[in-house]
């Protein structure tokens, strides 16, 4: 029996070939890429604090941690709402084991 090899390299070169025909590839390259940047940034800017570049790590760090911040404002909003209702709450039984 004859062995193929390349038939994995193949496999992935007709799915990419089949994603690019159906105009998926873009939106699933943008929005790898749309948050894949700014972690890059945070890493790079906590290199650069460690190799001792401090001013430009900070900087980096913070370019980085306010562009995370702002691409998961969808998720960091509902998040941060569901935080101050149990935090409402655990106050609320917290002051009823209490004496008046």
């Amino acid at each position: 029996m004859q062995r193929r090899q390349g038939n994995g390299l193949a496999v992935v070169l007709i799915v990419i070939g089949a994603v690019m025909l159906l105009g998926l590839a873009l939106p699933l390259i943008h929005g790898i890429f749309r948050l894949l940047f700014p972690v890059l940034l945070v890493v790079l800017g906590y290199y650069g604090i460690k190799s001792g570049r401090k001013i430009i790590g900070w900087v980096l760090m913070f370019i980085g941690v306010m562009t995370l911040i702002a691409k998961l404002s969808w998720i960091i909003g509902p998040l941060l709402g569901v935080a101050l209702i149990v935090w409402g709450v655990s106050a609320l039984k917290g002051r009823r084991n209490g004496t008046y």
